[in-house]
């Protein structure tokens, strides 16, 4: 009877509803596939356009780099010379201060055309001859016909009579024409004249 019954429950169509499962089935693991074949070929195409875009953007940076080498190596140094005349005014100091506190105003002719005022701080030992100081100041003027101010920073040590000074552009501090200056200066005194040497770079 069991023999029967299941020879006549197949013959009833059950394949025919198993089949046709199948091929629903096999219908959805065919677009599963085709689903994946085609996220595989998004993700593919995005990665290829992701490399693109950064192989672009490593371009454009190593452009932008050698654009910034070729600006920095387009710079060209500059000489001014000339003299200037110095009025240094000590501010009394206050009871056993050892630091000497000056103003500083400069007359500068040549090539620089400026006056500057500043603050000089200073101590030292005459009897040795060993000291050093420290000074910045607001220079206004023309450079070369340029007009606008930049501000020099001085250091100055002095070693048993062995001089050092250096006297530098403060970055930043140039205005109107003499924006983004940058330079170093160095002075002499002979005779009792004092003359600079100003070596500068504007962009």
């Amino acid at each position: 009877m069991f023999v029967a019954a299941s020879r006549k429950h197949w013959s009833h169509g059950m394949p025919r509803r198993d089949s046709g499962r199948g091929i629903l089935l096999l219908d959805g693991m065919l677009r599963g596939t085709v689903k994946l074949r085609l996220t595989a070929s998004l993700l593919k195409t995005s990665f290829t356009c992701l490399a693109v875009v950064c192989g672009l953007s490593v371009i454009a940076q190593d452009d932008s780099v050698r654009v910034t080498q070729d600006s920095k190596e387009a710079a060209v140094t500059h000489h001014a010379t000339g003299t200037f005349d110095v009025k240094l005014s000590p501010v009394t100091p206050s009871a056993g201060n050892p630091i000497s506190e000056m103003t500083l105003d400069k007359k500068y002719h040549g090539a620089l055309d400026a006056t500057s005022q500043g603050i000089m701080l200073a101590s030292g030992s005459p009897a040795t001859g060993s000291g050093g100081y420290v000074a910045m100041e607001k220079v206004t003027g023309t450079l070369d016909g340029r007009k606008g101010s930049f501000v020099l920073q001085h250091t100055g040590m002095m070693n048993h009579g062995a001089t050092e000074l250096s006297i530098t552009v403060v970055p930043d501090s140039g205005t109107d024409q003499l924006a983004g200056i940058s330079g170093k200066m160095s002075i002499q005194i002979a005779g009792g004249k004092h003359s600079y040497d100003f070596e500068y770079t504007l962009p």
